[in-house]
């Protein structure tokens, strides 16, 4: 017994001391230190520190769902869907001239699974009032709805422009290079009966001169804005505002070009008038309406000068429905009538995801 004992006592030492040496060859690792994100809140709502630094991003954007309808939309078909996706990076950090600010829109765009479009929708940067890079000019501004027609055939420009803004009041003076804009020349008869062929005067030398001047008085607010086209030696001056009255806000606009340019091209002058109604908090119904004169109909192939050209009317009906917050329906069906030639229906329906 007593050697049994003896036996017992040692394998139950041997366990001990094993048990204590693998406990002690267990080490436990140190946690790293990981840095979170932080909430900036300088610049508003949705910005971000970028870890390790002090400079504030936000990330937004939209998905899009639109079904287009009209005379060969679709090509030998009158509707077309289509769909888009837009993403938008916005960074921002203080410097002794104030916030400096840098801005990436990337969209994509698919008629479908083959037909597919992706572009820099804009790229810029901005510091104590100054804007260099690939933005949308003054001339891309109109009314709530979507009867006007009242803005630049391609208001997307490398330009570089100084703008001075308050809370209620800015003004801002642009160069812009009007690469891709309008061009005059000449239509003759093609060999084909019923086409035409266009002879272009001259190459766009590229360069255009912008202003814009706009601000609100409590209910009112309004926006001026002008433009020279030095290749075209044309020009053109725009004016529009809005007021609240009633259930909903009235918009009046007016536009005059000395002649076919970048900045207007579509008629010599027009007007256009809406009324934006409030039904509900969630509702907005839109009715406009617009009168040209000497119109020709845009685009960036365009005739010398307005003359002998006829007048055109348009009206239509845009409606906005707020599904829930940050989703969004919208129709919009718009009639268009010039004197000289057929009148046209075109309309479409969207839906609308924004984050």
């Amino acid at each position: 017994m007593n050697i049994k004992s003896l036996l017992l006592g040692s394998a139950a030492a041997l366990a001990v001391v094993s048990g204590a040496q693998a406990a002690d060859a267990i080490v436990a690792a140190e946690p790293e230190p990981v840095e979170y994100v932080r909430v900036c809140d300088a610049y508003g709502t949705g910005y971000f520190y970028i870890p390790g630094t002090e400079t504030c991003l936000k990330i937004n954007g939209y998905i899009r769902f639109q079904v287009n309808v009209g005379e060969d939309v679709g090509g030998d078909s009158d509707w077309d869907a289509v769909t888009r996706g837009q993403v938008q990076f916005t960074a921002k950090s203080d410097t002794e001239y104030g916030p400096l600010t840098g801005v990436i829109v990337m969209q994509f765009n698919a008629d479908n699974a083959t037909d597919q479009t992706s572009k820099l929708d804009s790229a810029y940067l901005d510091v104590a009032g100054f804007r260099a890079g690939l933005f949308y000019s003054w001339w891309d501004d109109g009314l709530s709805g979507e009867t006007d027609d009242i803005g630049s055939v391609v208001t997307l420009h490398n330009s570089i422009r100084y703008q001075y803004e308050t809370n209620d009041f800015y003004a801002g003076l642009s160069v812009d290079e009007l690469e891709d804009g309008v061009y005059q020349g000449t239509f003759t008869p093609g060999v084909i009966p019923g086409t035409t062929v266009f002879t272009a005067d001259d190459g766009p030398n590229n360069v255009g001169v912008a202003f814009g001047v706009g601000g609100k008085a409590g209910a009112f607010s309004y926006q001026v804005t002008g433009g020279w086209d030095f290749d075209n030696e044309d020009g053109a001056i725009r004016a529009m505002g809005t007021v609240d009255i009633g259930p909903g806000t009235f918009g009046l606009a007016g536009v005059y070009s000395s002649g076919p340019n970048s900045y207007y091209s579509s008629a010599e002058w027009a007007i256009a008038a809406e009324y934006a109604i409030k039904a509900t908090d969630k509702l907005k119904i839109t009715p406009g309406v617009q009168y040209y004169g000497n119109y020709f109909g845009g685009g960036t192939e365009v005739p010398e000068g307005f003359g002998g050209l006829g007048d055109a009317w348009k009206a239509g009906l845009t409606v906005d429905y707020q599904i829930v917050e940050n989703f969004y329906a919208k129709a919009s069906v718009q009639w268009l009538d010039p004197q000289d030639g057929d009148d046209t229906t075109t309309g479409y329906f969207r839906l609308q995801r924004a984050f």
